[in-house]
């Protein structure tokens, strides 16, 4: 099945054509939302400096039928960067998410995440991470915004907390590998969307455009702080995990989660 659906979705990337949640296609009646559009029930919580399940500050909420990433209850920000994990692993997927930023950015955060969110994939279990662990580990389809100064700024690029991936043919170095994305200025809904293949092939894809593609991800690297020991084990392939929506100093809005597991189809092929 997982060999079919890519030879499909190559040719419609090459044809304009790519696959939309809701569209009547032989997969359509098995894509699932994540985020169900009243409440996040069905997600987890873990916020940095607060034990797993503390919404510290409503941080995360549903407005407007929407996941809004919010920070009007916090008194300073103190790195407490956040997540929001839907309750079930996944290995072979196909993710949809659109998101679009505010213009509201916690002035106290690192400069670095203005304009700046992200997906987290094949996360680790929130439940394993410690109380004043930063980051999961995991790989990141990072979000990004332009800055408004006429420099670019793709989105949909690949981040690696705690993690390695193996990018032309070489497990690369760099924390972050920018996608070929054009920059999306403003507040604009964007379409991301990731298409993940267990421990081997990870495919990024903004509006319609494959942007990054990259294998192999495991283990490994650094950034992450006061992780358990026994959980980083590098060089681990990471063949499955979390989903997660990010929280780290700049307001967002999610109105699609949608998904394709690849592994519910008994087919043959």
């Amino acid at each position: 099945m997982i060999v079919a659906y890519l030879l499909i979705l190559n040719g419609c990337l090459f044809s304009a054509c790519t696959e939309v949640p809701g569209n009547k296609t032989p997969h359509s009646e098995k894509w699932i939302s994540l985020f169900n559009g009243k409440d996040i029930n069905d997600w987890i919580v873990k916020i940095n400096h607060h034990e797993v399940g503390e919404n510290f500050g409503n941080t995360f909420r549903v407005e407007d039928s929407l996941i809004k990433v919010r920070y009007d209850q916090y008194d300073s920000f103190n790195n407490q960067f956040g997540h929001l994990y839907f309750k079930t692993p996944f290995s072979y997927y196909h993710l949809v998410v659109e998101y679009r930023f505010t213009g509201i950015w916690r002035k106290d955060a690192p400069e670095y995440t203005l304009k700046n969110s992200g997906v987290m994939l094949h996360s680790q279990d929130p439940r394993t991470m410690r109380k004043d662990q930063d980051w999961p580990i995991s790989v990141e389809m990072q979000l990004l915004a332009g800055l408004g100064d006429g420099n670019p700024r793709p989105t949909g690029n690949m981040c690696s907390p705690g993690t390695d991936v193996v990018y032309k043919g070489v497990i690369d170095p760099r924390h972050c590998i920018e996608s070929s994305s054009k920059t999306y200025e403003g507040e604009q809904w964007v379409r991301a969307e990731a298409i993940v293949l267990g421990d081997s092939l990870i495919t990024h894809i903004i509006n319609g455009d494959t942007v990054l593609q990259y294998s192999k991800p495991q283990i490994g690297g650094g950034v992450v702080n006061n992780y358990d020991p026994t959980i980083k084990i590098d060089g681990k392939l990471l063949k499955s995990g979390y989903i997660a929506l990010q929280s780290e100093g700049q307001e967002i809005d999610f109105r699609k989660v949608e998904l394709l597991n690849l592994e519910d189809d008994p087919s043959p092929n």
